[in-house]
């Protein structure tokens, strides 16, 4: 592997009527998928019979990626390793290096200390990174209010405060 394969990437989209190609044989073999007893793919070479297998997460990036690129976006590949600095683990989340280190400190997420340092693995973070969403759309969902254009605007916003409060005494006992 070079050291190249290691770093940041960004792939620009070229040639649209060739990833729309690739695009469309992706699709065509999802939607086969449910009848097929196990799901294989594979990446072929120019030589016949030059094939590799190739693990279903690896296919659903490829996909991704050309998704992507047929959409005009640019990809960037950062390669991570999997066991991440408090730092890292903030840059992922969209939180700041000390919140990560409170998080830790609470046991909301998993670390190992090496030495003064703390490591988190990603697979943990992102772990709790779903954890964390779900309970997100579970409170979006727990403030919905069905209203009606006769409800009293008064009577709506007392429902929606005492949500907030069950919502937040919630939260302070987990």
């Amino acid at each position: 592997m070079t050291a190249e394969a290691l770093e940041q990437q960004t792939y620009l989209p070229e040639q649209p009527e060739q990833l729309a190609t690739v695009a469309s044989f992706l699709a065509a073999h999802q939607s086969r998928r449910g009848t097929a007893p196990e799901p294989r793919y594979f990446l072929a070479g120019s030589q016949e019979g030059d094939q590799v297998e190739v693990p279903e997460a690896l296919h659903m990036v490829l996909l991704q990626v050309v998704e992507a690129l047929k959409a005009g976006h640019a990809v960037t590949v950062a390669p991570q390793s999997s066991k991440l600095t408090t730092q890292q683990a903030a840059d992922l989340l969209g939180v700041s290096r000390p919140t990560v280190v409170r998080l830790i400190d609470q046991g909301d997420l998993p670390a190992e200390r090496i030495g003064t340092r703390r490591k988190v693995l990603l697979r943990e973070l992102l772990e709790y990174r779903d954890r964390r969403r779900q309970r997100q759309y579970d409170a979006i969902a727990a403030t919905g209010v069905d209203l009606d254009a006769e409800d009293d605007p008064v009577a709506v916003q007392e429902q929606l405060r005492a949500i907030r409060k069950e919502l937040a005494d919630r939260r302070r006992t987990t």
